[in-house]
């Protein structure tokens, strides 16, 4: 009521002090848009009143902290202290109530900082407002001062905000936030050494204050205090909080940034070349985050030896997350590719680990194979065993499907091969490069590493086969069928691949040779060699029933049944255009491994069979083997078993063809006991 007295008088005289005066009563009432109206008539009058016009900036400042505008509060704080710090510090202690004060302080410390990280208007500044040394404006100078505060934001230089920080200061002496704010603003003035001070006090009093110790170590590296910058930094490490140098980097110059990544990363290799203690590790790893902070979060070099030292750590996903880092830059990065293959063979992942190490030697295999040859023995020995594992089921799955392109993938197998011969010079990585290069079409070349590693007559067996394979254009099929039959016993699955590279003519040709060369071999009683020729002729021949009858013979005088057994299944599969004659031989010999395996009722029905197809052929070789009395026997006990189990039919039926066999009386028995048992009923 008294100021609005006095503004109805007729003197004007305070009339900008009055409104100002009158704006806080209303603020301090709640009546915040009488007050806002009193504070931009202050300052929006003609002739502006510097002292009025501090007042009113104040008072407008609290206003919008009201409303969430923190950065026009922060604006009309900075003009105010730019039009007299003093007159400032003086307004807010009498006219902002205590409980509102803290709030303020800390609206101006957070926007104060975001100006300085260029959060608000990112680029350069293009006024620069200097403190006034007299702290009085003409009012032309004084009411463009006031507006310049809000069109040209004083956020895009560190002078205003120098003089934010020096009002919180003022106004809490032991607010480190606003020292902080204050040594920030320094440093961007270029004020390094005031900066120093500054931060030096506020460590003085709490020397474990991480935010205060990144921005000394900064500072004395910049000062070339290399020695004083490195304690800073270990402190700062033993506290553990790296996450301070995020605003502090936000801050600091590009070259001061770079020069803390070069001097981090220097640190953290000098100590690597050093001890290799855990304790050592984990402080090279801590120096080289602060380079990558320093690069903005991504530096290759940086993030690969972290990588190697989460590593020796053990601490394998995060040494794969640092990888991933930079493979998500560099897709084709070798460094990372291999480091991160080698993190999945610690882990004992196969397939994550070859698929990596594949990728890598296919960008740069002269890289890759030092890698490899650096880890120990039993490490070596993994990788190689898993790329030929590999290596082999890819060749073989492509093999198995010519008619898909697959350039890319021999390309793979390629590189792959011959990286493993420079590795380890074992027989089977030399093996495997020959088998890749002849599916790549480069016989001559095969030819010429099978002989460089083997020699030109080999004494390994597998590289005497390929060798024959290779040589199978200029040589006999008779003189190939030699070391493919020695093959033949030792891998048949090897064999059969290495029979991919044959045509199918010569392929014939060479079941042919083999299957007479068997032949031969049995007749002189040599069934172990003669077992290799006609395993030989069933490959090259696709398991032609023939060759299949000539191998299960072969293996029944080795007393290989059960092998035996499955070669006589699969010619019986066959059967359909088979004449009633060889398909009761067939029967007949099936009949005999079944007994030689004691599975006398499969036996019984395969020789009913051949009883059926052809009586005399089935008879004859019965008697030749294993023999009519024996065989009764079993067709006697098959059909008693049935007639106990009153299947009287089966037993009929089993009775019926064993007396075909024999007339034995122990059948002729239970043939009468079955018509008596049966007599109510047909069993005919």
């Amino acid at each position: 009521d008294m100021c609005e007295q006095l503004l109805a008088a007729e003197q004007s005289t305070y009339h900008n002090t009055l409104l100002a005066l009158r704006g806080f009563c209303s603020l301090h009432a709640q009546d915040h848009q009488g007050a806002l109206q009193d504070f931009q008539r202050v300052i929006e009058h003609e002739s502006p009143h510097p002292s009025s016009c501090i007042k009113a900036l104040c008072g407008r400042g609290l206003i919008r902290i009201s409303g969430g505008s923190n950065y026009l509060t922060a604006l009309d704080y900075i003009t105010a202290c730019q039009l007299k710090l003093d007159e400032t510090i003086f307004t807010i202690k009498s006219y902002v109530p205590w409980n509102q004060r803290g709030l303020l302080l800390k609206v101006l410390q957070e926007e104060g900082q975001m100006m300085l990280q260029k959060k608000r208007y990112p680029g350069g500044s293009s006024f620069s407002f200097q403190k006034k040394q007299t702290g009085l404006c003409t009012p032309l100078t004084l009411k463009v001062f006031c507006f310049v505060g809000f069109f040209f934001p004083p956020s895009r230089d560190a002078p205003g905000v120098f003089q934010l920080a020096s009002l919180l200061v003022e106004l809490d002496s032991c607010d480190e936030a606003s020292q902080i704010l204050c040594a920030d603003a320094l440093y961007q003035m270029g004020r390094g050494e005031e900066a120093h001070e500054m931060l030096s006090l506020a460590l003085s009093r709490n020397p474990q204050r991480a935010p205060v110790l990144a921005r000394l170590a900064l500072l004395q590296l910049k000062r070339g205090s290399v020695y004083d910058g490195n304690q800073l930094l270990r402190r700062l490490i033993r506290i553990g909080d790296s996450s301070c140098l995020l605003p502090v980097l936000d801050i600091f110059q590009d070259k001061d940034r770079k020069l803390l990544q070069s001097h981090c990363r220097w640190r953290a290799l000098a100590i690597l070349k050093g001890k290799q203690e855990a304790a050592a590790i984990k402080e090279a790893i801590a120096h080289l985050s602060f380079a990558i902070l320093a690069a903005g979060g991504y530096a290759e070099d940086c993030l690969l030896t972290r990588a190697r030292c989460y590593g020796r750590l053990g601490q394998m996903k995060t040494a794969i997350f640092d990888f991933n880092a930079v493979l998500k830059e560099d897709p084709r990065n070798v460094q990372a590719l291999s480091g991160r293959g080698f993190v999945h063979l610690a882990l004992r992942q196969q397939k994550e680990a070859v698929q990596d190490l594949i990728s890598a030697l296919r960008v740069e295999a002269g890289a890759v194979i030092p890698a490899i040859l650096s880890l120990k023995p039993e490490a070596q020995g993994l990788v190689t065993g898993w790329l030929l594992q590999h290596g082999r089921a890819t060749l073989s799955e492509l093999m198995a499907t010519k008619d898909v392109p697959g350039e890319e993938t021999l390309r793979d197998l390629l590189t792959m091969a011959k990286a493993l011969t420079k590795i380890c010079r074992a027989a089977q990585h030399h093996i495997f490069y020959t088998d890749v290069l002849m599916a790549n079409g480069e016989h001559q070349e095969a030819l010429k590493h099978l002989q460089e590693a083997f020699g030109h007559c080999p004494a390994e067996d597998t590289a005497r086969a390929r060798l024959a394979v290779l040589q199978l254009q200029s040589r006999n099929v008779a003189g190939a069928a030699a070391p493919l039959s020695v093959l033949a016993r030792r891998d048949e699955k090897d064999l059969a691949f290495l029979l991919n590279f044959v045509d199918t003519k010569k392929q014939q040709h060479l079941a042919q040779a083999a299957a007479q060369e068997g032949k031969v071999l049995m007749k002189g009683h040599d069934h172990q060699q003669a077992l290799g020729y006609h395993s030989l002729a069933v490959l090259a021949s696709r398991a032609n029933p023939r060759y299949l009858r000539h191998r299960a013979a072969c293996l029944m005088h080795l007393k290989k049944y059960e092998k035996a057994l499955k070669d006589m299944e699969k010619v019986i599969q066959g059967h359909g255009c088979n004449s009633p004659k060889t398909q009761a031989g067939d029967h007949c010999c099936q009949g005999f491994l079944l007994l030689a395996l004691a599975q006398e009722e499969a036996a019984v029905q395969h020789y009913m069979q051949a009883l059926q197809l052809d009586e005399p052929l089935a008879l004859g070789t019965i008697t030749e083997c294993p023999g009519r009395e024996s065989l009764t026997q079993t067709f006697h006990k098959i059909a008693q078993s049935n007639f106990e189990k009153q299947r009287y039919e089966e037993a009929w039926k089993i009775t019926d063809y064993g007396l075909k066999i024999d007339k034995s009386s122990e059948l002729q028995k239970l043939k009468a006991r079955l018509k008596r048992e049966a007599s109510s009923c047909s069993i005919h």
